[in-house]
């Protein structure tokens, strides 16, 4: 979920980057050694963002993570493949496969003492253990402190896909809490990062969430492309159809 999208002139990083956003999970991790630190755990991240995104894949996603954390040996490795493996329980928590919101809070805080406050890695782990405060928790002051923390972290090491998901989950509680301007001016700055990064397969959430904040007819118009985009992926992320769902013919709308 982390990384800035643009990937220099490494032309291994930009065929992943390319395939992921375009919700090619598997063929991208299929492009990366197994048997090296880096690129072990990053083949589990990615296979672990294609869960959480399409509900499948779980089985693979663990092989991968069981290798990345076999292979790491630094603090940070073994903090990078903890808080990867609370992501996975997380997602695997949120989509009802398993409860397993003990081994994702206990992932996250192994993570958390084994990363130092300011490495580039951080910001993720604040970032995930938001979302375990506000979506397994229901604490939604903790997951704001959370999700601050991470937006800080992703800003001062130029992480922008990151802050793409921080200005949106942050806007989301804006918008509970009935802020409706924050909460636009957040989804918009989450649409804009991810439409010039061009990360796809993000898009379509971002233009839902900004539509609810909305008025006719740029509210409809929003959502319309947002389900353009969704059809063109396939169907992913699988969670955005209830959003998506027109209205039932000659229900009310206002």
């Amino acid at each position: 979920m982390s990384g800035n999208g643009t990937t220099g002139d490494d032309p291994l990083q930009t065929a992943v980057w390319r395939l992921r956003s375009r919700a090619c999970w598997a063929d991208a991790a299929a492009l990366l050694p197994a048997d090296r630190p880096a690129p072990a755990l990053q083949r589990a991240a990615l296979l672990a963002e294609r869960c959480l995104y399409t509900e499948r894949g779980w089985e693979e996603a663990e092989d991968a993570l069981r290798t990345a954390e076999a292979l790491a040996h630094s603090d940070e490795e073994r903090g990078a493949a903890a808080c990867e493996r609370g992501y996975l329980a997380y997602a695997a928590t949120l989509h009802g496969v398993r409860d397993r919101a003990d081994e994702a809070r206990a992932a996250l805080g192994r993570a958390a003492a084994l990363i130092p406050p300011q490495a580039a890695g951080r910001a993720l782990l604040d970032f995930r253990r938001g979302l375990v405060a506000q979506n397994l928790a229901g604490v939604p002051q903790a997951a704001r402190a959370a999700f601050r923390r991470a937006h800080a972290g992703a800003a001062a090491h130029g992480d922008e896909l990151l802050l793409s998901f921080t200005w949106r989950h942050l806007a989301g509680l804006a918008l509970r809490d009935g802020e409706l301007a924050e909460a636009r001016h957040g989804f918009a700055e989450s649409l804009r990062i991810r439409e010039e990064l061009g990360y796809l397969v993000g898009t379509a959430p971002a233009l839902a969430s900004l539509a609810d904040t909305e008025e006719e007819p740029e509210a409809s118009r929003l959502r319309e492309e947002a389900r353009r985009l969704f059809r063109l992926l396939g169907g992913v992320p699988t969670w955005l159809a209830r959003q998506l769902a027109p209205p039932a013919p000659g229900a009310a709308t206002a």
